[in-house]
């Protein structure tokens, strides 16, 4: 590897390492925002979001780009299914946070790419490896012996798994890039959001400008937290391999999960213990399996 390609590599490295990173110590942030209903975060998410993000195609210079997908019915309708599932993506994270279920997150995107899979062999007629149906399985089991076990279904968990799960599956399928998708998406939601905190406001409901300036720095803030991360990992997914994000994915969670048990000590019991277990068990099997077709493709030829 010449020096150019290895800080290229490095600095791939870097990003996905801080893009991870924040997505798994996301939680402290909102954590400050407790005073604030979920609902009420997520509609300044999509306001700040949405600025910023304009900002940035603009300064870009990618906003023929942009034009041209708002201008295609086919983007716009796929972008607005994947603006709903989003939408309620978000909120559910939010919730999950401010309602000390940061476990429940943490295991929501454990799953997350075993749900994909299934997603894919079940739309998308995707074949399995056996592998793969092996870690597949061994994630209903983890969710049905939640169910059976504390007598109630894990749906935040599931929910954010399958919200992320099926917004990952339609979002392949638009023609655009992340930035300008996102962009839109945020558009999508511009003026709901804003008519919502405006009614907020007028019956003097609303957080922002009433409580305090860090609340209101806070809330704008939102913007960062979303699309910073989003940056470092679209500049590390094109610098690493995809191997390497694949394993790095694990990493979010993991710093979300250590969150709630050690700094935020949610109750973390056998039973849950036990799930956990089962499910870092089948991510093992489908990293193992991710790992050898990897290497299996890119082996070199004689």
């Amino acid at each position: 590897m010449n020096d150019l390609s290895e800080k290229k590599s490095m600095g791939g490295l870097a990003s996905a390492l801080g893009a991870y990173l924040i997505w798994g110590f996301t939680p402290v942030y909102f954590k400050t925002l407790k005073a604030v209903p979920p609902f009420e975060i997520l509609m300044h998410r999509v306001i700040w979001s949405c600025i910023f993000f304009l900002l940035l195609v603009r300064v870009s210079r990618r906003m023929p780009a942009l034009g041209k997908s708002l201008k295609t019915p086919k983007v716009m309708a796929i972008l607005l299914g994947t603006t709903l599932i989003v939408a309620a993506n978000w909120f559910l994270y939010i919730w999950a946070i401010n309602n000390d279920r940061i476990l429940d997150a943490s295991l929501g995107y454990f799953i997350c790419p075993l749900v994909q899979v299934t997603l894919g062999a079940l739309i998308l007629r995707e074949r399995l490896r056996r592998l793969q149906w092996i870690a597949a399985l061994l994630a209903g089991v983890a969710v049905l012996y939640l169910t059976l076990t504390l007598g109630s279904f894990p749906w935040a968990a599931l929910s954010l798994a399958l919200t992320f799960g099926f917004y990952s599956l339609i979002r392949k399928t638009a023609p655009v890039e992340a930035l300008e998708g996102l962009t839109i998406e945020t558009l999508l939601m511009f003026l709901p959001a804003a008519l919502y905190l405006w009614w907020l406001d007028a019956h003097a409901g609303g957080a922002f400008l009433r409580l305090n300036h860090r609340t209101d720095l806070l809330l704008m803030g939102t913007a960062l937290a979303t699309a910073v991360p989003l940056l470092l990992f679209n500049l590390g997914a094109r610098r690493l391999p995809l191997a390497t994000m694949g394993f790095l994915q694990y990493l979010g969670p993991t710093c979300t999960f250590v969150l709630a048990v050690f700094v935020y000590r949610e109750p973390f019991s056998t039973t849950k213990a036990l799930a956990f277990a089962v499910i870092w068990t089948a991510l093992a099997l489908y990293s193992y399996d991710a790992a050898t077709r990897y290497r299996a493709a890119h082996r070199p030829t004689v």
